[in-house]
């Protein structure tokens, strides 16, 4: 085993200092000594080195009686990067952008457009508002592969076509990344969701589709193909062909949770995830309630213990999703 250089040691502090002041806000010195576990000269060797790269700046000082560098506060120049979320949908564009630590400073909307390429850059142009960004992180249906990130099935949206994001990233100049939208409002899930805390889950996507996504060991699996999680063709013994078109009938909140119970049933046979998180607008809509009847369905099916929660995500998960993704990419190259 090779021992860390100078060089790495440092490298491995300032990110960790760095990761806490995300996580805790401003930060004095002492604060920082003691939750580091690091000595006194190399914090402030840390904290010197940080300012002088522009990571990081003195936002006020502690509520302590005493004054001098120890109560000062450090919190990170939030402005150093920003980075955009790009939810793509059949009824048009939302994009929210937002600065390093994740606070949102921008967001615009766009109705469908035949020229996808055009609106992305100008709805994503007036969202920055003439803020640089760092990356750009696309939410589209269809499968994404995990390889080449290119979708490799029809996404459903106006306008699209093979090689957008390829040409996004030459008009804004920035990195574009495409992701599946029902992966993205999974990692918006696990973060800061109905999902948080737990290594293993599957988020159940029930809106104009049916869709999914599998996290296992704390990872977003994807599948050799990018198909993990696509669920909404399973045939589920009913007269619809499908789960998905099972869905689109007019029921009653028993028959919806047992036809949802059906589909979580065959997942939970095949991943033994513990947990599955009910999204989209029929999982918020249904809410507690309907998860209950879900997970009563299930129970009475499989003797693997699975609890059955609704979305707990604010607002638009996948843009949410998106936006947190594309600040791990920020992050990973402002702060290395």
């Amino acid at each position: 085993m090779k021992t860390a250089t100078p060089a790495m040691a440092r490298a491995i502090n300032d990110r960790l200092a760095l990761d806490l002041l995300l996580a805790r806000g401003p930060l004095t010195a002492p604060q920082l000594r003691e939750l580091t576990g690091l000595s006194r000269p190399t914090v402030s060797d840390l904290i010197e080195r940080l300012r002088s790269a522009g990571l990081i700046e003195v936002t006020g000082e502690s509520g302590e009686d005493r004054r001098g560098p120890n109560a000062r506060l450090y919190g990170l120049v939030a402005g150093r990067a920003h980075v955009a979320g790009v939810d793509i949908r059949w009824s048009g564009l939302s994009v929210t952008v937002a600065d390093l630590t994740g606070r949102e400073v921008g967001s615009a909307v766009h109705e469908p457009s035949d020229d996808l390429h055009t609106a992305i850059a100008e709805t994503v142009a007036r969202a920055a508002g003439g803020r640089p960004l760092q990356a750009v992180v696309l939410g589209s249906p269809g499968l994404v592969h995990p390889e080449t990130g290119a979708l490799t099935s029809d996404s459903r949206v106006r306008g699209w076509r093979p090689g957008l994001p390829a040409e996004l990233r030459r008009t804004l100049g920035v990195q574009v990344v495409l992701e599946n939208e029902v992966n993205l409002a999974a990692i918006a899930e696990h973060r800061a969701g109905a999902a948080a805390g737990s290594a293993d889950f599957v988020l159940l996507w029930l809106d104009d589709g049916v869709g999914g996504a599998v996290v296992l060991g704390g990872r977003l699996r994807r599948g050799a193909s990018g198909g993990a999680g696509e669920v909404g063709t399973l045939d589920l013994g009913l007269k619809e062909a499908t789960f998905c078109a099972a869905l689109e009938a007019k029921l009653t909140p028993a028959e919806l949770a047992a036809r949802i119970a059906k589909g979580v049933f065959t997942i939970v046979a095949v991943l033994d995830p513990g947990l599955v998180v009910l999204g989209g607008r029929t999982g918020r809509e249904g809410g507690d309630a309907l998860a209950a009847l879900v997970e009563e369905e299930v129970a009475r099916r499989s003797p693997a213990p699975t609890r059955v929660r609704a979305s707990t995500v604010e607002g638009n998960a996948v843009l949410q999703g998106a936006v947190l993704t594309a600040l791990d990419l920020a992050r990973d190259a402002v702060f290395g």
